[in-house]
């Protein structure tokens, strides 16, 4: 549980980076996006502005008709208007076959010729007005160059005769510094804008994924002291089971006084077998519960049968035989000791198939239960009863012996005299030699 805990809490966190690196490229995508969507916005704003000055103040100067006409009396005017917009810097006045027809700067440029750059060349063909910044070191023409700006605001706006005919263009150069000056104070408060954003969202995250890290720990502290308590409750409830059970096993033999302590004989005698047959842990402790409690379902059986001093006739039989079948019931219903139903159910099986409840034969027999039907029959044949008196060790040896493949499972009766031969005294055999003989 805690590792997994600790992997929960380790994919939360790098969810939190993650999705703070995702947060942060957001953000500065989001920034350069709108950065650049100002800076068109602002170039627009400004070529609109230039572009209304244009039609607006020059061009009920220059055009007179269909054509484009400037005489010596506009250059005073222009200036003059001109003079009311100190951010413009230069204005030139070209025809479309590329002649200057008027300039604000270096007037004997006048009526020359010069090659169509392309933005001169595209607003001629479209008539669409065109903006951008330039930086003055890559002017076209060297008076422009020593304007005393490091970047001017370039625009062209066409010059119309009516509503449609394009007859010229108009070249204006304006002092970019306010507008970058405006642009930036601008990217400043989008950048600003969008870290306290980006700031806002990662310390809402961080404070989802402390209040989950803080959640989920004090809910598995929660869930462990349950399942602490649970398994505690468990283990009680376990005890007592075990207890109840041990109860009624106690019921059964103190019935009849000629089988005290036969229950726990048969553990001994069996957990010896099976230590040398090399059983694992768990069918080890499957067969300590699973001998202990063999004979339980006599319980379930008359006691005059149970305390008969004679032999038991047919029908006796036939009704002492259901105690394995319900001690296999009995203890089924307890979840700690349902390893040992088989061995409770199938401990009078035998290897030739004549046994019972079920008549199962050879390898189909639980092997713990082919061990805990040897050691009741061991202790069955050494304890003197009203109608059968106790075989010698020796008696009881050779009968073993002799039932091997009939009743018994060969190869438990193996582990047997192993056992027997190892550990004589859990057999009640006082002298050793004697259990070594044959």
């Amino acid at each position: 549980m805690t590792q997994r805990v600790a992997r929960s809490l380790t994919l939360l966190w790098a969810l939190v980076v993650v999705t703070a690196i995702v947060l942060a490229a957001s953000a500065i995508v989001l920034g350069s996006m709108m950065n650049r969507a100002l800076r068109r916005q602002a170039i627009d704003d400004a070529k609109l502005s230039l572009t209304q000055y244009t039609s607006g103040v020059l061009s009920p100067r220059v055009v007179y008709g269909t054509q484009l006409k400037v005489g010596d009396d506009v250059t005073g005017i222009v200036r003059r208007d001109l003079a009311e917009r100190p951010d413009i810097l230069s204005v030139k006045v070209w025809r479309r076959d590329g002649v200057l027809a008027w300039t604000s700067l270096a007037p004997e440029r006048i009526g020359k010729r010069f090659p169509l750059g392309d933005g001169l060349r595209a607003v001629l063909q479209t008539g669409r007005a065109e903006a951008g910044i330039e930086d003055l070191a890559d002017a076209e023409d060297a008076v422009e160059a020593k304007l005393p700006v490091d970047e001017v605001l370039e625009v062209y706006a066409p010059v119309y005769a009516g509503d449609n005919e394009v007859i010229g263009a108009y070249e204006v150069y304006a002092d970019a510094t306010p507008l970058q000056a405006s642009i930036a104070a601008r990217k400043r408060e989008i950048w600003i804008a969008t870290a306290a954003v980006f700031l806002l969202l990662w310390g809402l995250l961080l404070v989802l994924a402390r209040s989950a890290s803080s959640t989920l720990r004090r809910q598995t502290t929660a869930l462990r002291e349950r399942s602490i308590a649970l398994s505690e409750s468990y283990r009680r409830l376990e005890e007592s089971s075990l207890e109840a059970i041990e109860s009624l096993n106690a019921t059964v033999e103190a019935k009849d006084p000629y089988t005290a302590g036969h229950s726990q004989r048969v553990q001994r005698i069996a957990l010896s077998v099976a230590q040398e047959l090399g059983l694992s842990v768990k069918e080890m402790d499957a067969l300590r519960f699973g001998a202990l409690f063999h004979d339980i379902g006599k319980i379930a059986i008359p006691d005059a049968l149970l305390t008969k001093p004679g032999r038991l006739t047919d029908e006796e039989y036939e009704l002492m035989k259901r105690h394995s079948a319900e001690g296999a019931r009995i203890v089924a219903k307890f979840g700690r000791l349902r390893e040992s139903v088989p061995i409770i159910r199938h401990h009078h099986e035998r290897w030739d198939g004549r046994g019972y409840p079920e008549g199962l034969a050879g390898h189909d027999i639980p092997l713990a239960a082919a061990v805990a039907g040897l050691a009741d029959a061991w202790d069955a044949m050494t304890i003197e009863r009203p109608y059968q008196r106790a075989l010698t060790v020796d008696e009881a040896l050779d009968e073993v012996r002799a039932c091997s493949g009939a009743q018994f499972v060969p190869a438990v009766v193996d582990a047997f005299f192993e056992a027997v031969r190892k550990r004589p005294d859990d057999f009640g055999i006082a002298e050793p030699q004697a259990a070594i003989a044959g």
